[in-house]
This record gives structure tokens, C-alpha cells and sequence, in this order.
């Protein structure tokens, strides 16, 4: 099983765009994912630092520009999702991935804050 370190570069960048309200609150991170030809067309206009701070996971001993390098991606190459967030707190809690569960989790906690959700 592949090991991840948090992406302390992509939390900061998902941070920012959290403060700068730049998120989707409802959306199927299923359907909204950026797929294979999307990462592409990111990749062909910006550096793989920038491809990667989409990510909060980097890959243990993957190479630095390759896709295989970046997991747990959050956002649309544009805002954050929501419920990208969420994913990537249950595919790090599904395969024990404690570090980037919990970065994850505290940029949802963040989220919900900013935008106001759970106040009663």
C-alpha cells in the first residue's frame, strides 16, 4: 500500500482560497472531479507546483512531477469542493492514512466555519 506525507504547500493553498471564500458548498465530487483530460489541460498551462497544490497528499517515493506523486485532490483547479473535502477525508480514514485524514478534516472544519454551516 502506498504511503502519502500531508501536502503542506496544498493545505495552505486550500486555506487560502477557504478565506478568500473561493468554494462550492453542494456539488458530486463524482461528477465534478477533474478527470485525466482536465489534469492535462491544467498541466499544459501551469507547473506541476501548481497541479500539485490541488492535492493534499504527496505519494512516498514517487517521482516529483508525475500525477502518480499527487493524491487526495480537493478542488476543481478553480475553488475548493466541499464535498472533495469530505472524500478525501474518508479515502485517507478508509485506508488509515492518519496524517492527510486530519489535514483534510480540519480544512472541512475551516470550510464549514468560513461559510458559515452548523451555526445554530
Amino acid at each position: 500500500m502506498a504511503t502519502y506525507a500531508v501536502n503542506r504547500d496544498a493545505v495552505a493553498h486550500a486555506r487560502r482560497l477557504i478565506d478568500a471564500k473561493q468554494y462550492v458548498l453542494d456539488s458530486d465530487w463524482g461528477d465534478v472531479q477533474p478527470d485525466a483530460e482536465a489534469q492535462n489541460a491544467y498541466l499544459g498551462k501551469h507547473p506541476w507546483a501548481d497541479y500539485g497544490a490541488w492535492h493534499l497528499g504527496l505519494t512516498e517515493g514517487a517521482n516529483d512531477e508525475t500525477k502518480a506523486r499527487h493524491a487526495f485532490g480537493y478542488g476543481d483547479f478553480r475553488r475548493v469542493h466541499r464535498s472533495g473535502l469530505i472524500a478525501c477525508v474518508y479515502r485517507a480514514s478508509e485506508w488509515r492514512h492518519k496524517k492527510v485524514e486530519l489535514a483534510a478534516h480540519e480544512l472541512l472544519q475551516r470550510l464549514d466555519e468560513v461559510a458559515g454551516i452548523g451555526r445554530d
